[in-house]
């Protein structure tokens, strides 16, 4: 059976010649002028396989990301060595441009096939560009770049905390930050990497005047295979800590510029964010809608792309819920849209600003009853106090809980959350608002 392939570039007259004279492995069903032509024939179903000819600049991750969500190859032929190199590290088939065509047929059956498998897998597609080689700024050339990028080719493998929950403010970056504090003390390298795409705000609370937005930065070297593990650490922003050193990404500065954190390009930032840290934690937006339905143009951006593929690559999901009347029904709702948004998520439930005045007198029992009864079959995994005074020093210094109030309830339940199991079981969400209420000023 033939497959089906449209090209595009300047010099694909020759090449398309070349393959008809096969008569048969490969079919040329379209020369495309540009790539938006290019992207819609295959959108349409009418190619299994797009080759670019000499322009391959246009080859991101982003690009192989949707074409791969529709089963379609990609391979790109140029005539620069570093080029293809980078195309290799994108798991895109590469080639000069005067290959064989008996050689580029075989390419091309080559990128059907592995397309067909992701497709038929419904794997994301890209965890299969990041599935070749290594990209060319990865490979360290000299023995001061090998030094900066620790073992220059050591498999990822840190681990990924989201800190997710419902709209409302319930404070999921005061407990990411914080959390990833604790962590620093407890000797763990962590990244902190702010993907909320709807109001970022880790550089404020860390009180860092930050304008360039290391994320985006991040993801721009990402979608084009151009990120290795030295460039990731001179994008993130240092932050010095009484417990040790935290790297940050900041955040978008604005709201509006949420296109330039597409999905592809955030999951290759993540997956180079493991070989650099021993946990990232990730400051995820709230909302989980899967913007694509409402849109006619399936290769358009999605607002909520940099949300959903945060929780897709987490090891772990922190769900965090505001502990009042308003707070428990809506992360009981964005649970349940957790739960068909990303199947294998296995949340842990955080209730964070307990309090008398929201809750009653005995506020810890009286949110366990409340979500025995309206919640999910899932425990709740820990409950933050409402410390005020903590929170407010925190927020007006700009620095952590660990440093201004480290004697705080509230910094010891954050703490727990990420360096002990022992707040899974603990009954002290009651005490410790005791204790905020009779604590000497």
């Amino acid at each position: 059976m033939s497959i089906p392939v449209v090209t595009i570039g300047s010099e694909q007259a020759e090449l398309v010649g070349g393959l008809e004279r096969l008569h048969g492995p490969v079919t040329v069903v379209r020369r495309c002028a540009e790539l938006a032509e290019l992207v819609a024939a295959c959108q349409s179903g009418l190619a299994r396989v797009a080759v670019v000819v000499g322009d391959t600049a246009d080859i991101t991750v982003t690009l192989v990301d949707r074409l791969a969500a529709v089963a379609v190859g990609i391979v790109g032929l140029s005539d620069d060595d570093g080029e293809r190199r980078r195309l290799d590290g994108l798991g895109v088939g590469a080639a000069h441009e005067r290959v064989r065509a008996e050689d580029l047929a075989e390419l091309i059956a080559e990128a059907a096939r592995r397309a067909g498998a992701l497709a038929a897998a419904g794997a994301s597609a890209s965890s299969f560009s990041l599935a070749g080689a290594r990209p060319v700024a990865d490979v360290p050339t000299t023995a001061d770049e090998v030094g900066e990028s620790g073992d220059g080719g050591a498999a990822a493998t840190g681990e990924i905390i989201a800190f997710w929950g419902p709209t409302g403010a319930p404070g999921r970056t005061t407990l990411a930050i914080n959390a990833a504090a604790e962590l620093v003390r407890a000797g763990k390298s962590v990244l902190v990497v702010d993907a909320d795409t709807y109001g970022a705000s880790v550089a404020a609370q860390l009180g860092l005047l930050d304008e360039a937005a290391g994320l985006a930065q991040a993801c721009r070297l990402g979608d084009q295979g151009a990120l290795d593990a030295g460039a990731l650490r001179r994008l993130a922003t240092p932050v010095v800590t009484e417990a040790g050193i935290l790297l940050v990404l900041t955040g978008i500065t604005r709201a509006d510029r949420w296109p330039e954190l597409r999905a592809a390009a955030l999951g290759t930032v993540l997956e180079r964010s493991r070989e650099i840290a021993d946990v990232v934690v990730i400051d995820a937006g709230f909302c989980l809608e899967a913007d694509e339905e409402l849109s006619f143009d399936t290769m358009a951006p999605r607002r909520n792309a940099a949300t959903l593929r945060s929780l897709e690559l987490a090891d772990r999901i922190v769900a965090v819920g505001a502990a009042d009347a308003v707070g428990m029904p809506r992360l009981v709702r964005a649970l349940a849209e957790l739960e068909q948004a990303v199947p294998h998520a296995s949340p842990d439930v955080v209730f964070n600003k307990v309090r008398k005045g929201a809750l009653g007198r005995f506020p810890e029992r009286a949110l366990r009853d409340a979500w025995d009864r309206f919640g999910p079959r899932r425990p709740i995994t820990a409950l933050v106090p409402y410390d005020v005074e903590a929170a407010d020093a925190s927020l007006l210094g700009g620095s952590l809980l660990l440093e201004c109030a480290p004697q705080s309830p509230l910094r010891t339940a954050v703490a727990n959350v990420v360096c002990s199991p022992v707040q899974r079981n603990r009954k002290t969400a009651v005490a410790s608002a005791r204790a905020l209420v009779t604590r000497p000023r």
